[in-house]
């Protein structure tokens, strides 16, 4: 009797999973999609992308999935025109059982902000790579002006920023990244009107280290407004210009 209402347990559960597979499988082929919802996953701090952006490209694409039979909506050709966004970096698009097409997205992360003297002007991002600006929001990094090789901002700039990024005073203080022809490096601080030279982009935390004395010992005794620039470059001491 046990074995009995074993094995008859075991042809129900079978056929209820069969009748499932059936009856589910065929609801949705036959399903019309009721709508296109659109998430930006990580819109608390940055702004790049709006859900109604990503809803205009998809509609421009001719790939609106609403009225559509769930058979005929491509999840993929959806997931590979969102990724066409260049502030896109990565979607996940799917169905769920209520007959919605949901799109999942993140945006890149930027690192630094370049504006150099010839070109447009764009991010680069954490994984040291170029990205567009957007028209419609900015996000707080370190910007880069002046003589920038792209290649440059990719490596050394890259570099140098995570180090201010990782030193939230240091951040804090920096308001501009000048760079030279000869690919000198300029800071423009928040606080005093002058420039602090660093030279080439090597050994910044020990010159930074350096300026933070001379702080110490220097322009909080003889003033903050005394000189135009404040030199780095040389090992062991700060030339200082005056105004």
């Amino acid at each position: 009797m046990k074995k009995f209402l074993v094995i008859f347990g075991a042809l129900l559960i079978v056929g209820y999973l069969v009748f499932a597979v059936f009856y589910f499988g065929k609801t949705s082929q036959t399903e019309v999609c009721d709508g296109f919802e659109v998430i930006v996953k990580d819109s608390v701090n940055t702004k790049f992308i709006q859900s109604s952006e990503v809803e205009a490209l998809v509609k421009q694409k001719g790939l609106n999935p609403v009225g559509k039979l769930l058979r005929e909506v491509n999840t993929l050709a959806i997931k590979e025109a969102i990724l066409t966004n260049r502030l896109v970096k990565s979607a996940d698009v799917y169905t769920t059982a209520q007959g919605v097409v949901v799109a999942t997205i993140y945006q890149r992360k930027p690192v630094l902000r370049v504006i150099p003297d010839a070109g447009a002007s764009y991010y680069i991002d954490n994984n040291r790579e170029r990205m567009p600006v957007s028209l419609s929001y900015a996000v707080y990094v370190p910007l880069v002006t002046g003589s920038v090789k792209e290649d440059y901002a990719k490596n050394e700039l890259y570099d140098f920023a995570q180090f201010l990024n990782n030193n939230p005073d240091w951040d804090a203080w920096v308001d501009q990244i000048v760079v030279r022809k000869n690919r000198d490096v300029e800071i423009v601080p928040r606080i005093g009107d002058f420039r602090i030279v660093l030279g080439k982009l090597d050994n910044y935390p020990a010159k930074l280290a350096k300026f933070t004395l001379f702080i110490e010992k220097g322009l909080n005794v003889v003033g903050w407004n005394r000189y135009s620039e404040v030199n780095l470059k040389y090992d062991n001491q700060v030339v200082c210009t005056k105004k």
